[in-house]
């Protein structure tokens, strides 16, 4: 009498000298290897490929909810969505963190209750000082992780039933209940503040931070638009200064806009003079290390922060804070803040107009004033 199948399993194949990966056995199928010794990496890969089995075999018809599991649901938004967005590898990260927890339930599972289960389970590790050259960082335990990133990652479970219902993959899409909107801290950095960092940063050798720090302190470009930022004519995949017009565009001419606004602006003459030496001196970017354009700032940042010895610890998004609070401090319009900053005006109104010279102005002027009697 024939054994039942296993099914699709993990198997961790050791290679004499060198170091073992993972594969996935399945009765009937070659032998697939995951490419990694990692086995949360394995553990997701799995998962998409049980998901792609169980796909192939119940043809193109809607499922019902309850037979339609979320790591489906997971796999086919990353797969067909995913690379259509600006940001692919933001996604593949959520459905990372998803997975483990969510992966083997069907969409019936998702009710406010299981959500808020998430939440609590959800950590994130903490790396102690590296080991040794190569060998990457050791994990000396866990912290939950912050609000603000299980919302991003509920809400990307969100977008995933969403997609399959609307392609006609399952027949409802349940709602997630995501987390509050963690409350910003509001606080912005003082000029004094702000000319300490850029010296630490020039201090350090950071001289990329200490640009990065000018051009989001003089225009309010959030991080990401920031780096990719070109001193020579239009880019395909990001913003560009035009230094003969005196404009800076926000986003590239290869790319679609997104919720996150990148509207062009003027540029302050002061940034214009900064931007022109630096194309002068040889610069392509706007921040670049060593020729090269920066994909990321966080080691340098850090750095930078602890040499300015401050006594918080402003973050790369502080500086689009700090940009939108001075010039509502100065006396800028609501309306006009809102098209420089390419930052909706509601947004602008709950969050910084309190700042401004002229915020409620009038009533105060009506109080101020002697009752006649």
């Amino acid at each position: 009498m024939p054994q039942p199948s296993k099914g699709p399993r993990l198997y961790l194949r050791r290679r004499k000298g060198r170091t073992g990966v993972y594969v996935i056995l399945d009765t009937g199928a070659a032998e697939h290897s995951t490419g990694t010794s990692d086995l949360r990496q394995a553990e997701t890969i799995l998962a998409g490929y049980i998901a792609q089995k169980q796909r192939d075999a119940r043809g193109s018809s809607p499922v019902a909810a309850s037979d339609f599991l979320i790591s489906d649901a997971l796999d086919i938004y990353a797969q067909e969505h995913a690379p259509t967005t600006r940001d692919p590898v933001r996604i593949a990260h959520a459905c990372s963190a998803l997975l483990p927890f969510w992966g083997a339930l069907p969409l019936t599972a998702i009710k406010a209750e299981t959500c808020r289960r998430y939440a609590k389970s959800r950590t994130v590790p903490i790396y102690g000082p590296q080991l040794e050259k190569g060998t990457g960082r050791r994990v000396v335990g866990h912290r939950p992780a912050a609000p603000g990133t299980v919302r991003k990652e509920l809400g990307t479970l969100q977008a995933a039933v969403n997609y399959c219902a609307a392609e006609g993959h399952t027949l409802a899409a349940p709602r997630v209940t995501l987390p509050p909107k963690p409350e910003t801290t509001g606080r912005a950095l003082t000029r004094a503040e702000a000319a300490k960092l850029i010296r630490a940063a020039r201090s350090i050798g950071a001289e990329h931070i200490a640009r990065f720090i000018l051009v989001s302190l003089y225009t309010g470009t959030r991080r990401d638009a920031t780096l990719a930022l070109c001193l020579h004519g239009p880019n395909a995949k990001g913003g560009w200064f035009d230094l003969e017009r005196g404009v800076l565009y926000r986003r590239g001419t290869g790319e679609t806009d997104s919720a996150k606004r990148r509207t062009p602006a003027p540029i302050p003459r002061p940034l214009l003079a900064h931007a022109r030496r630096w194309r002068a001196s040889g610069q392509v970017w706007a921040v670049e290390w060593r020729g090269l354009r920066v994909g990321s700032i966080k080691t340098a940042w850090r750095s930078t922060v602890t040499a300015a010895g401050l006594s918080w610890a402003p973050t790369p998004h502080t500086l689009k804070h700090t940009a939108i609070s001075w010039a509502i401090e100065n006396g800028m319009k609501l309306e006009t803040a809102a098209a420089y900053f390419g930052t909706s005006a509601a947004t602008i109104e709950r969050t910084y107009w309190h700042h401004s010279p002229h915020y409620l102005a009038d009533a105060v002027a009506i109080m101020e004033r002697r009752v006649r009697r």
